[in-house]
């Protein structure tokens, strides 16, 4: 495994709590350094990705934190994307996490697809250094997308396994669709959308 980024590495000690990334890193649950790394490098495998499915901004600081948005795709493009990405993560994740990971995305694709509109835009990822959450980094860095997206006249939407971020989504203008418990982690989600 290659050394992590700094903005991966931030990005991945604020979501390290999610109940989604610690499902996906079950296989590391005993070695905290090497669990976090694993979800650094992960979060680097999905920064490189970003530009062939959609976008990705960075703070300030590099090692702030990132938001990566996911764009719609044609299903031949979507479909190469997905088998990059899983055969990217079985070298990743070990056996049990990448179980946990098809598992998880394909009961919560349905949901979102049901849910939300087919132009919209997907924030798959956005996480701040746990150190400088609180003081507006993750508003700003999701503030260029946004506005890009209105511009452009398109609906976003999000998942979220934490709770405590609705009210930050809600700031943005996203609402709560559907909330949904979800099998291999027993948590509950929401799907939220701004129009």
């Amino acid at each position: 495994m290659h050394p992590v980024t700094p903005c991966a590495a931030a990005v991945a000690e604020a979501l390290l709590p999610d109940p989604f990334y610690l499902a996906v890193t079950v296989d590391h649950a005993d070695d905290p350094a090497r669990r976090l790394a694993v979800l650094g490098a992960y979060v680097d495998q999905a920064l490189d990705e970003a530009p062939t499915v959609g976008f990705c901004t960075r703070a300030q600081h590099d090692e702030a934190g990132a938001a990566i948005w996911h764009l719609p795709q044609p299903p031949e493009v979507a479909a190469r994307a997905d088998a990059a990405k899983r055969a990217q993560l079985s070298a990743l994740l070990g056996a049990r996490g990448l179980r946990n990971y098809r598992a998880i995305v394909d009961f919560m694709a349905p949901h979102a697809a049901r849910a939300v509109p087919p132009d919209a835009w997907y924030l798959s990822i956005v996480g701040v250094a746990p150190s400088l959450q609180g003081r507006g980094v993750g508003a700003q860095l999701l503030a260029p997308a946004l506005a890009r997206a209105t511009a452009h006249r398109r609906p976003c939407y999000l998942e979220t396994f934490t709770p405590r971020n609705l009210p930050f989504y809600e700031r943005l203008g996203f609402r709560p669709l559907a909330m949904h418990r979800e099998p291999v982690t027993g948590a509950d989600y929401w799907i939220l959308l701004r129009d």
